[in-house]
C-alpha cells in the first residue's frame, strides 16, 4: 500500500465508524455520497451517474455479501462552482458519509476537494477530468478517469487521420474544464501538424449566431467544441443554420442523448469522445446494462458503468477493512489499491491520477448517439 497523502489532525476528528442503524444490509450503515449536478442545465450527466450508483448500493445491500449496509447521500452541486461548497459540506457533515463518488465536475471540483481534503473525506470523481486538478495537491482527491491531456490528445489524433483536415477551429465554453480540454486540444493538433486557431464563448451566451458565423467564414475543415451538451446544442443548431459542413467533435461533456433531444437534426454526424465506453456495446459491461436497464428503465448513459465501479470499488474496500473503518483508514486504501472493475482496472499515482488513458468515440447517426470505439484501435486500424 502507498503513504497516503498526510491530511490535518484536526480532519481526524470528523471520521466515523458509522451509525448502528440495521439497514438492508444489516449491521454498521456505512454512508456513500455524490455530489453532481442533480438538478440544473445539465442534469441528464448527473442522473448518469446517480443511477450507477445507486444500482451498485441496492445490489450490495441486497446480497447477503456484506455485514453492513451502505446508505446513499445525494450532494446536489448543480454542476456549478458556486454551489459546490454547500454540497460539500453537507456530506462532510455526516459523519456515516465514509466516501465521495465526485464530484462529477472539475469546476466543483476546485471548489470542493480542499473542504474534502480538510476532512479527511475520500472523493473518487468518475468524471472530473482537468488536467490540472491532481497538481493542485488535493489531500483526499482520487481521479478514476483519464484527464483531459487523454481525451484532447485523442481528438486531435483522430482529426489528423481524417482526409481533407487541414485547419481545426477549436472553441471553448469558458468553464474550468472547457478551457482544460481546449489547452490539450490545442497543443496536440499543433504536434499532429494541423492549423488550430481558439475561440472562447460562454456557456451562457444566449444567441450562437455570431460564433456560428465566424467558425464557418475562417473556413476551417472541423471544430472541436470544449463544453457542455446544454450549450453545445443551440451552437450546433446555429452552426447548421449556417451552412457549416466541416467536422464537428466534442467530449464527454456533450457525450449525452440531450444533446440529440436539444439540437434535433443539427446534432446528426457530430462526433463524440469520452474517457467511458458504452455499457450496452461492451461484452464485459453487457450484463451490468441489462441489470440497469431493468432497474432504472433506460439504457446507461455517460459514466454510468464507472460510476457503478466506484461505489463497488468503495464498498469492497470497506468490506476489506474487517470493521477498522473510518474516513481516514477508507482514503488509504483506495489511494493504495487496486480494483479489478467492469470498465477498467482502477488504481492511482500518488497524486491521486488515473494509470490508465483510453478514450473511446461515438457518433449521431440517425438520431442515435451511437458507439465508435476505442480511438487509438480506430486510428491503428
Amino acid at each position: 500500500m502507498r503513504l497516503a497523502i498526510p491530511v490535518a489532525a484536526g480532519a481526524l476528528l470528523l471520521t466515523a465508524c458509522g451509525s448502528d442503524d440495521d439497514g438492508g444490509g444489516g449491521g454498521t450503515t456505512y454512508k456513500i455520497a455524490f455530489q453532481g449536478p442533480l438538478s440544473g442545465q445539465n442534469v441528464a450527466l448527473g442522473e448518469n451517474m446517480e443511477n450507477g450508483i445507486e444500482l451498485a448500493i441496492n445490489e450490495a445491500n441486497s446480497s447477503g455479501d456484506f455485514d453492513f449496509t451502505i446508505e446513499y447521500l445525494p450532494a446536489d452541486d448543480q454542476g456549478a462552482e458556486g454551489q459546490a461548497t454547500a454540497a460539500a459540506q453537507s456530506a462532510i457533515d455526516d459523519q456515516d458519509v465514509m466516501a465521495v463518488v465526485g464530484p462529477a465536475f472539475s469546476g466543483p471540483t476546485f471548489v470542493a476537494a480542499p473542504l474534502y481534503g480538510q476532512a479527511g473525506l475520500a472523493t473518487v470523481s468518475s468524471s472530473a477530468t482537468n488536467p490540472t486538478i491532481t497538481e493542485e495537491g488535493f489531500p483526499t482527491f482520487l481521479r478514476a478517469v483519464p484527464n483531459d491531456n487523454a481525451q484532447g490528445g485523442a481528438m486531435a489524433r483522430y482529426l489528423a487521420e481524417q482526409d481533407g483536415v487541414e485547419s481545426v477551429m477549436v472553441i471553448d465554453d469558458v468553464t474550468p474544464y472547457g478551457e482544460g480540454l481546449a489547452d490539450v486540444a490545442i497543443e496536440e493538433l499543433e504536434a499532429a501538424g494541423l492549423q488550430a486557431q481558439r475561440e472562447s464563448v460562454p456557456a451562457d451566451t444566449v444567441d450562437y449566431g455570431g460564433a456560428a458565423r465566424t467558425v464557418t467564414s475562417s473556413g476551417v475543415d472541423a471544430l472541436i467544441y470544449a463544453g457542455y451538451y446544454e450549450a453545445l446544442a443551440p451552437f450546433a443548431t446555429r452552426l447548421a443554420e449556417s451552412g457549416f459542413e466541416g467536422i464537428g467533435i466534442s467530449g464527454d461533456g456533450s457525450n449525452d442523448d440531450e444533446f440529440i433531444n436539444l439540437a434535433g437534426g443539427a446534432a446528426e454526424g457530430w462526433f463524440l469522445t469520452c474517457p467511458c465506453t458504452d455499457a450496452s456495446a461492451e461484452d464485459a459491461t453487457q450484463d451490468f446494462a441489462d441489470r440497469y436497464q431493468e432497474e432504472i428503465g433506460e439504457a446507461p448513459g455517460t459514466y454510468s458503468a464507472e460510476s457503478y465501479d466506484v461505489a463497488n470499488m468503495i464498498i469492497q474496500t470497506i468490506a476489506d477493512l474487517n470493521g477498522d473503518v473510518n474516513r481516514q483508514s477508507v482514503y488509504e486504501a483506495l489511494a493504495g489499491g487496486e480494483y479489478e472493475g467492469l470498465t477498467k482496472t482502477f488504481s492511482f499515482t500518488d497524486t491521486g491520477e488515473f494509470e490508465n488513458e483510453s478514450i473511446f468515440l461515438y457518433q449521431v447517426e440517425e438520431g442515435v448517439r451511437g458507439y465508435v470505439g476505442n480511438i487509438d484501435e480506430l486510428i491503428a486500424g
